[in-house]
């Protein structure tokens, strides 16, 4: 069942003792540069370095110990897998992670760190689903999936009750989207918990498919996605897709080169890091500056994992 308030308030008393309440900061340069008021919600400082720990978290924390006997799967690039692994390791439960080969390092490093195993496959969707399936047949390990999941659903929904916690008066709450977990969490507590605030997605127009599926009123698959955000190459899934279709505002799409200014713009004037995905809200407002002119905004910065070796400028 989709997520109720009652479910979201229960997620976040049981996720709290685990989670970090990540700061909100703002940047006068950027509010001034931009025209606009934005209140960045730094999910970069959460739990291995990104949001999904609270859904992670939430799904690992809700399972019974005979489920927990013979851990948690998943397949991932890189958050999720690093979320579960910790998620997993707090329970005292192992965790078994299918990972592209594509995956960032520092994601890999990540992962091994928490102890998990990892199984490489190829970086499609067909070949990840394929080896998690000999996995859960192998070992009688729960599946979590990376989105498409009430309980990860519930998890990510928390990152916006905070900032509502904090603030009620926002115009608009932007998040990135590549399966939809976060969107959909986020929309689902602007419903509850600020029902005046309208919900964006954003999303590289190299990796359009959620933007492309709204519109059209049916799923597309990622296919051969093009883009820096590799936190944002997954496809929608049924679940995500009903939440975002009946509570997110619209999706705009965005250009590498403007997600590569808005990184670069968070790096030089907040001193923070922040990964390509993380950045894509800001690009949204630098390419419609007009759209959000004079607005009070909420960006989720979704996180911080990346490959210092390998920046993008």
């Amino acid at each position: 069942m989709i997520p109720t308030k009652e479910e979201i308030l229960e997620t976040h008393e049981r996720i709290k003792p685990f989670i970090h309440n990540t700061p909100i900061m703002k940047s006068s340069f950027i509010n001034s540069y931009l025209g606009c008021e934005i209140l960045f919600k730094c999910e970069n400082f959460q739990k291995v370095g990104a949001f999904k720990f609270r859904g992670a978290s939430n799904t690992v924390l809700s399972l019974t110990k005979e489920e927990l006997k013979n851990g948690v799967a998943t397949h991932s690039s890189g958050n999720h897998a690093a979320a579960i692994s910790l998620a997993a390791k707090m329970m005292n439960s192992k965790a078994y992670i299918v990972m592209p080969h594509t995956a960032p390092v520092i994601k890999r490093k990540a992962v091994e760190g928490y102890g998990a195993e990892i199984i490489f496959s190829e970086p499609t969707l067909e070949d990840r689903e394929k080896h998690l399936n000999h996995v859960v047949e192998r070992t009688n390990a729960v599946f979590v999936h990376p989105f498409n999941n009430y309980k990860v659903i519930a998890g990510q929904a928390t990152c916006a009750k905070e900032i509502f916690d904090e603030y009620s008066d926002l115009d608009f709450i932007l998040t990135p989207v590549g399966g939809g977990g976060l969107l959909s969490g986020t929309s689902l507590s602007a419903k509850y918990f600020s029902p005046g605030t309208k919900v964006i997605g954003c999303e590289p127009a190299g990796a359009d498919d959620a933007f492309r599926s709204i519109r059209d009123n049916k799923i597309y698959p990622s296919v051969n996605p093009k883009t820096i955000a590799d936190g944002l190459l997954t496809s929608l899934g049924e679940k995500t897709f009903a939440i975002i279709k009946e509570n997110v505002s619209r999706i705009f799409i965005v250009q590498e080169e403007s997600i590569i200014s808005a990184m670069r713009l968070i790096w030089e004037r907040m001193k923070i890091i922040v990964e390509p995905s993380a950045a894509v809200p800001l690009a949204v407002i630098i390419e419609n500056k007009d759209f959000f002119a004079n607005k009070k905004i909420a960006i989720i910065l979704s996180g911080g994992n990346v490959d210092v070796e390998n920046l993008p400028f």
